[in-house]
């Protein structure tokens, strides 16, 4: 099995779940129309899909390293194409939910795997340049999304990027099937903590649930001390198991491991609603069908793409917490112009914000990814990538919470146009803020050995 075979596979599944997401946002307002759904529903399109992807990361990971990586990407592969077919047939806005979660599930299964793979099989010198390439596919599928997913809403309807992806992931589950060798079990013959896996999944789920539905979920604030209570004594229960499902240690004693994974949870905080609260402004105030929002949202994961394997050998010969804090200050700053949007900017305003935004990502996404993986021992490759994933959707998950809530403060406003650009200006000063505090956490993560 040769290097390249397990680039391009992991590249593949790495291309998916970014083209999907980018792509919905653009179908978005046609999901709503076609279910009468308003933009708080709407939301959880994207945050159910999250919310399924979180709460299975850590104990596929696990499980992973324990019976072997293989068998858990490659079923990740083949539920993914399965479930995103169903997506696709859904008649209804509950089932596109249940069907959206399930779909997350089976991304854990990949998200928890094929970064570990990728770095068990590529040498510490060349692995941030194929970390790199990875993080560029992956901005590569978010950037095909406005586009393509643009194109295919615009002409076949939503359901039909549904049916593309399906058919990718089948492909690409023939093709890993055929050509991925080796099982990477380092940590074979351990037994797997399967009450720490039930107080993670439980609390994982209740905390992110209460934080997406707080503005409109009873008693939510009692929901979430429910889950955070769960999620300490998930910590307080794994720092005393032998072979627990998350090492505690990894976060105690690790700085580097530690402040690269909360840089990363900022980073996704700041970032991921982005794109969602674009596409709504492009189409609901602009008056731009889905093809022509996808071509101007196009900038942001364009130099994500263009940039990644740059940043990520970069990675290979230089600190990465130094390169990682440059892109976070960048993204900042792109964020912070976003807060003067208003109804008539000029669209090249939208395209250079975007522009800095993409790039800060693409500087900071491959090299922290880099300083996590080689900050750990082989038998917790698992566990890394699936603590940068949960990392991941934590923050998405964050996001669009945060938007969420903004949503229902202005709700009483009865324009369209004055609730999205008033939530939108409150949203990217949040965004801005949390961005600057992350430049502070990668810097504090120290040097790289």
């Amino acid at each position: 099995m040769s290097e390249r075979s397990v680039l391009l596979i992991v590249m593949s599944t790495s291309f998916l779940a970014p083209f999907m997401a980018s792509s919905i946002n653009l179908a978005l307002p046609t999901i709503g129309r076609e279910f009468s759904a308003d933009p708080i529903l709407l939301s959880w399109i994207a945050s159910s899909y999250i919310l399924g992807a979180a709460a299975f990361l850590m104990p596929f990971g696990r499980l992973a390293d324990i019976i072997g990586r293989k068998k858990i990407y490659l079923s990740g592969i083949i539920f993914f194409s399965l479930f995103t077919l169903l997506s696709g047939t859904a008649d209804s806005l509950s089932m596109l939910l249940a069907f959206r979660v399930a779909q997350g599930i089976a991304s854990a299964m990949l998200f928890s795997t094929g970064i570990a793979i990728l770095t068990s099989v590529f040498p510490a010198a060349k692995r941030g340049y194929a970390l790199g390439l990875t993080t560029g596919s992956t901005y590569v599928g978010l950037s095909l999304g406005p586009v393509l997913g643009g194109f295919l809403n615009y002409q076949f309807g939503w359901r039909s990027l549904f049916f593309f992806s399906a058919v990718f992931a089948a492909l690409t589950a023939v093709f890993a099937m055929r050509r991925l060798q080796g099982e990477w079990r380092e940590a074979s013959g351990e037994h797997f903590d399967w009450p720490g896996a039930f107080s993670y999944t439980a609390g994982i789920t209740l905390t992110l649930y209460s934080l997406s539905s707080f503005s409109t979920l009873a008693h939510s604030a009692y929901w979430l001390a429910l889950g955070l209570f769960l999620l300490a004594a998930f910590l307080y229960y794994e720092a005393r198991q032998a072979s627990p499902l998350l090492p505690v240690r990894l976060f105690c004693n690790n700085p580097l491991f530690a402040f690269s994974n909360l840089a990363a949870l900022i980073n996704y905080s700041a970032t991921f609603a982005v794109s969602f609260l674009l596409s709504l402004h492009l189409q609901l105030i602009r008056h731009l069908d889905s093809a022509q929002s996808g071509l101007i949202l196009l900038a942001l994961p364009l130099f994500m793409a263009l940039f990644s394997p740059l940043a990520g050998r970069l990675s290979d010969r230089l600190q990465p917490a130094l390169i990682a804090s440059w892109g976070m200050a960048l993204s900042a700053l792109g964020l912070f112009f976003f807060t003067f949007l208003l109804a008539d900017s000029p669209l090249a305003l939208i395209l250079v914000n975007l522009t800095l935004v993409g790039l800060g990502f693409a500087l900071f996404s491959s090299p922290n990814t880099n300083a996590i993986m080689s900050s750990v021992e082989k038998k917790h490759y698992g566990v890394a990538a699936s603590t940068l994933a949960m990392m991941r959707l934590t923050g998405q998950a964050v996001s669009m919470a945060i938007v969420t809530l903004l949503f229902s403060l202005h709700s009483s406003s009865e324009n369209t146009s004055a609730l999205l650009l008033q939530s939108s200006h409150n949203a990217f000063l949040i965004f801005t803020a949390l961005c600057t505090c992350g430049i502070f956490a990668s810097l504090a993560r120290g040097k790289r050995q």
